[in-house]
């Protein structure tokens, strides 16, 4: 394993905080007063090394010491600004501070910093162990033995370690907000999980209003003003303190209605399964997602094409970057849960105008062919060298245009004749391609880019299927980002693929982030 899972508690990462355990055997500062730089021999060196990467680091060197008390002292600020990227340092100050003979502690010094970079670098886990598809590029993590020996030559080894890790606005945002979220959960209470059920609108009397009202205040949407001061001349006995109002007032109403906003829910105030799903997710929890998304951006290339589209599925939508400027911006429906969209680094090669659709064998047996010959008359599904294929045309589930990509999973961008779906805020109802809201316009765009307009209007023009070679293939990734920032604030997703559950685990956060409402689609598009 390249790098160290740590497995920590939420409850050790959010309330003791990633750098402010300093007792204890794992916890502390790094003990350096067993470093002895002329004790060291490259024969001791070689029998307490057995790290392949800290092995090729002294290989280099011709096994000699690098290790002094004052570098090693200098890893302690270093250590300290994990915390910042939700990274729990204690496993790497305990392999730093252990040690039996001064070999051992520079082997573990050594092993403590290449892990420590690994994970600002590239992440702590490898997404493509706990993911069963995970193909966007990554950041290239084989220099960081070379890295550290001109930062130990430099002297500068916290100053390399501090430029390992993403230095984006988004990650900063990312990580301002998970560290107010920290302290927030430090002090506030667990939020109760409150009950699905009916609509709840203003006006309404609700026994779940108390809930809300208790969730609401705990991610600081909703503070309600003191009540009046008592005349100090005044005494009156005291009174018992006033039940809970059921009643889901107006202010309350404005108070979800921010939050909504927030979750990309429809901000209207009303509380359906969606918004109790947003108010179930208490300070700490928020601090977990961000942590979780941390890791994610942890994984992605630090510089990436400066012109690509980059869908986020979590929360279905596509940003057109060109010439690293944003250039467009659209809905998208995405896989649905068990169809999920892969996270994929795939680019776009050519246009198709007016497409057919040839069915996955999977739908064919399980949604089209059950349905009999009529309705594939009606949907214009015929059969064509043993597979099912829907022609061209209105009733296309590719719509007018496909955005072709070269990838061996069969996913794709494209068009749709279901135009209602991108109005839903709940737009996770595809078998696992992405749907592109006025796709026809966006292809438009690309073409025109690419001097492809007069190629592209003839192609559609034509009702025909007609494939248009883009000149500059354009990179896709397929992304999901349950937390992201928008340029001003950062937003929440729900998680529809219980993605965020699996890599909280896999950085031993727990199991459950949150829970999730389950939405049956009857689509039979890609």
């Amino acid at each position: 394993m390249r790098h160290l899972l740590l497995s920590v508690s939420l409850a050790a990462l959010l309330v003791a905080g990633c750098g402010e355990n300093r007792g204890g055997e794992a916890g502390g500062a790094v003990e350096a007063a067993s470093i002895d730089k002329g004790r060291v021999t490259p024969e001791d060196l070689k029998a307490a090394v057995s790290d392949e990467r800290v092995k090729a680091f002294y290989a280099k060197r011709g096994w000699q010491p690098v290790w002094t008390e004052e570098l090693a002292q200098s890893l302690e600020p270093a250590f300290a600004e994990a915390e910042r990227h939700a990274i729990n340092p204690a496993a790497y100050r305990k392999l730093a501070s252990d040690g039996a003979t001064p070999a051992e502690r520079e082997a573990g010094l050594t092993r403590a910093v290449l892990d420590y970079a690994g994970a600002l670098a590239g992440g702590i886990v490898d997404p493509a162990k706990i993911y069963e598809v995970y193909e966007v590029p990554r950041p290239k993590v084989d220099h960081l033995a070379a890295g550290f020996a001109g930062a130990v030559e430099s002297g500068g080894v916290p100053a390399w370690l501090a430029g390992l890790a993403p230095s984006d606005p988004e990650y900063r945002a990312l990580s301002d907000a998970y560290l107010s979220y920290r302290r927030s959960a430090a002090s506030a209470k667990p939020v109760t999980p409150i009950e699905f059920g009916g609509k709840i609108e203003k006006g309404d009397r609700d026994p779940r209003v108390p809930l809300i009202v208790e969730a609401l205040r705990a991610n600081g949407y909703y503070q309600p003003a003191p009540p009046p001061a008592a005349d100090a001349k005044q005494k009156q006995p005291p009174k018992a303190a006033a039940r809970p109002s059921d009643l889901y007032t107006a202010e309350l109403a404005s108070a979800v209605s921010k939050l909504q906003q927030d979750y990309g829910i429809k901000p209207d105030g009303i509380i359906g399964d969606d918004t109790i799903e947003a108010l179930s997710i208490g300070p700490a929890d928020r601090a977990r997602i961000l942590a979780v998304n941390l890791e994610r951006r942890r994984w992605l290339e630090r510089t990436p094409p400066q012109t690509r589209i980059d869908v986020n599925t979590a929360a279905a939508f596509l940003t057109y970057w060109r010439d690293g400027a944003q250039a467009h911006q659209a809905r998208v429906v995405v896989g649905q849960p068990d169809w999920e969209t892969p996270e994929l680094g795939s680019p776009i090669t050519r246009l198709v105008a007016n497409p057919p659709w040839t069915v996955p064998e999977s739908i064919a047996e399980e949604e089209i062919l059950p349905k009999g010959a009529a309705y594939m008359a009606k949907e214009n599904i015929v059969m064509k060298n043993g597979r099912l294929v829907q022609e061209p045309g209105p009733k296309s589930a590719l719509g007018l245009v496909k955005f072709d990509m070269a990838n061996k999973h069969q996913i794709y961008l494209h068009d749709t004749p279901a135009k209602a779906l991108f109005a839903s805020n709940e737009r996770h109802a595809s078998h696992g391609c992405s749907r592109v809201e006025d796709a026809v316009g966006f292809a438009r765009m690309l073409a025109a880019d690419q001097g492809l307009t007069e190629d592209f209007e003839e192609g559609l023009a034509s009702g025909k299927e007609t494939g248009i070679d883009l000149k500059q293939k354009i990179p896709v990734r397929l992304l999901y980002h349950s937390a992201y920032w928008d340029g001003s604030r950062i937003l929440f997703r729900t998680d529809p693929y219980g993605w965020d559950d699996k890599l909280a685990e896999a950085l031993g956060l727990g199991k459950q982030v949150r829970r999730r409402i389950r939405q049956k689609v009857d689509d039979i598009g890609p």
